[in-house]
């Protein structure tokens, strides 16, 4: 799996150009088809995608492209989630949180248990890439908790990165930094 940008012409002309590396050796990545298709939800209704896929010419290994508005394994998009961990940091029940965006209380609590269990290696990550963007950013408070610490983190580097490397959506940085593994079980990255 490799997190790529959202624009699929500007993808494919990358994959094209040899311009995508294999995170597994470096080598050149071709293109190798299409991953199966997927519906996905956005804040406002489905969408229905079938990401690309690109072979390593180094290892021979495949990789699907995801695109950074999305998380591995989730069928909510980035932005969808994040607003969740947001009202949750904000003191919002679960129950409260899946009534405004529309989704099952059983499915935000369990974004919400998920990025609890991982929010110290949120915060950690999060913490090194705002001070590798800007060397300059001064120290990360302590908030009411880890769940809003490593919130602050994320926003902090998200901020940073935006004004060191490109304009991006927030959430969407924060797919592509953490390779889409934001709410993956909490092993190492």
């Amino acid at each position: 799996m490799l997190m790529v940008d959202t624009d699929a012409v500007a993808v494919e002309r990358l994959l094209l150009a040899g311009g995508l590396a294999c995170p597994r050796c470096g080598g050149v990545l071709r293109p190798w088809g299409h991953a199966r298709w997927r519906s996905s939800r956005r804040e406002q209704g489905a969408v229905r995608h079938r990401p690309r896929r690109a072979s390593c010419t180094g290892c021979a290994k495949t990789h699907v492209l995801l695109a950074a508005a999305w998380l591995l394994r989730r069928a909510d998009a980035a932005s969808v989630i994040g607003s969740a961990l947001l009202a949750k940091a904000a003191g919002a029940g679960h129950r409260l949180i899946a009534a405004a965006l529309g989704r099952p209380a059983s499915t935000v609590r369990g974004w919400l248990r998920r990025f609890g269990a991982r929010a110290e290696q949120v915060r950690v990550l999060f913490t090194r890439l705002l001070h590798s963007l800007d060397p300059q950013a001064g120290p990360l408070l302590p908030r009411e908790s880890v769940f809003a610490d490593a919130l602050e983190a994320l926003g902090r580097a998200g901020a940073a990165g935006v004004r060191r490397l490109s304009p991006r959506p927030p959430w969407e940085f924060a797919s592509w930094a953490s390779a889409g593994l934001l709410l993956a079980p909490p092993v190492g990255w």
